[in-house]
């Protein structure tokens, strides 16, 4: 059933954005009016096929589901010899620069308006996600250096308002990525507005693969750590923990939340511990050995200590919602700062910054896809939107055959006032399909890699 619930979520989301790219060609080309030929959604051989409209424009289905296009009367790819006037005033060629700059600038713009639409409905729809209340910085990380304290409601960074915890973590991530540090604004129970400075140095090694804002030792606060399912055989059921029990202290240091708990267990591997906290109301102190287990992130070379019982602290959970007017700006900006990012990120992988193993394939957006699915609709529709935004972006790329090696050809036209010429366009076709199967071939590479 996981299986096909992934294929179905991966070939949704896929033949989407296929679909909505697509239109975008071929509505600007009946604007413009060249005649369109075919519409198909997937490449290769054709298995489904209906004419339609006084063009006869066939609309298919082809065998391969990876991508798809929109074929035009196009005297590069057809002998119009023999085709009356009318006909040849709707060939591609035949129309001016602009015009060809606008339908196949039209497919990107199209994922990019899809993200915008499925973004701001989400806005409105409100979405569930922590609060940006933090909790207690790790001792000696910037956060903790800069005076930030458990309990703070960052309100803003580097003068960006907040409402929740994805915001907080965005400006984070952009703040890491210009190294320009962030000015954080945060509200603290019992003495008011404050303003803190985590220094641009504090970023200079922060892994932008990771979690930067735990990076910097910033935490979305979580509730004290109370002891839920306890797991026969194990450390904690050996201990005499009960489901309920609340834990305040480890070895006579105070573990504010869920967070310092688990923290202060995983730090004793094999060695035994002294907790203390209340059950039913009462003091309660018990010695616990944790196990030493390998640590996954790790590859086996570190052990951090397992007590087998489920710790119960989920944090403060708020639901964002915004007006019309304020969720389309604020997807908008939101699909503006996604493909700046993509485009940054790209040039770190090109100079080094960030490794190639960010490069993904088919196979990782079909488990994606599969993943928010499960979780529900509002991560599903968010990850549809992003995947829309990357397909936008990487479309652009100036590389011959994807869209924006043909732009890049219309744009010499533009600025030489001739088009490029056949041989050249020949080679650099050549050149592009090279890269592009080297890319593809690298995805798949890493996919298998995250799959072994």
């Amino acid at each position: 059933m996981e299986l096909i619930r992934t294929l179905i979520a991966f070939a949704v989301c896929l033949g989407t954005l296929i679909v909505f790219h697509e239109l975008g060609h071929y509505i600007v080309a009946r604007w413009c009016g060249v005649k369109v030929l075919r519409f198909s959604v997937g490449m290769g051989k054709v298995i489904w096929s209906r004419r339609v409209g006084p063009d006869q424009t066939e609309w298919a289905i082809s065998v391969l589901p990876l991508g798809g296009y929109v074929k035009m009367l196009d005297a590069r790819e057809q002998d119009l010899k023999g085709f009356p006037e009318s006909e040849l005033k709707r060939e591609f060629m035949h129309q001016n620069v602009w015009k060809r700059i606008a339908i196949v600038a039209a497919g990107p713009i199209a994922n990019f308006l899809l993200a915008i639409v499925l973004f701001a409905g989400l806005f409105m729809y409100g979405i569930e996600e922590p609060s940006s209340k933090v909790g207690a910085p790790g001792a000696n990380t910037p956060a903790a250096i800069a005076g930030l304290q458990r309990g703070d409601v960052v309100t803003a960074i580097n003068g960006h308002a907040l409402k929740g915890w994805s915001e907080l973590r965005w400006q984070m991530i952009q703040a890491a990525i210009n190294k320009q540090g962030a000015r954080i604004d945060a509200d603290r129970p019992g003495y008011g507005a404050k303003t803190l400075n985590i220094p641009a140095e504090a970023f200079a090694k922060v892994d932008l693969e990771g979690d930067v804002p735990a990076a910097v030792g910033i935490n979305y606060a979580r509730p004290p750590a109370v002891i839920g399912k306890v797991l026969p055989g194990g450390a904690a059921e050996r201990a005499g923990l009960l489901s309920g029990d609340k834990i305040t202290e480890v070895d006579g240091e105070s573990v504010p939340d869920t967070t310092a708990f688990l923290s202060a267990i995983q730090r004793a591997p094999g060695r035994t511990v002294t907790i203390a906290g209340l059950r039913n109301g009462q003091p309660l102190s018990l010695q616990i050995t944790p196990e030493a287990v390998p640590d996954g992130s790790s590859k086996g070379l570190v052990t951090i200590g397992k007590i087998k019982a489920e710790v119960i602290g989920m944090p403060d959970m708020i639901v964002v919602t915004s007006g019309p007017v304020e969720a389309l700006q604020k997807a908008v900006v939101k699909v503006w700062d996604t493909s700046v990012l993509t485009i940054r990120m790209i040039g770190k992988m090109i100079t080094g910054e960030v490794s190639w193993k960010n490069v993904t394939g088919p196979i990782t957006i079909a488990d994606y896809a599969g993943q928010t699915s499960k979780i529900g609709a509002v991560s599903y529709l968010s990850f549809i939107a992003f995947i829309s935004i990357s397909l936008g972006v990487m479309n652009l790329l100036p590389i011959p055959v994807l869209d924006g090696g043909h732009l890049l050809y219309y744009s010499l036209e533009v600025l030489t006032g001739r088009p490029v010429s056949e041989h050249f366009a020949e080679i650099a076709q050549r050149l592009g399909l090279g890269l592009l199967v080297t890319l593809m071939a690298l995805a798949v590479f890493n996919d298998v890699a995250r799959l072994l």
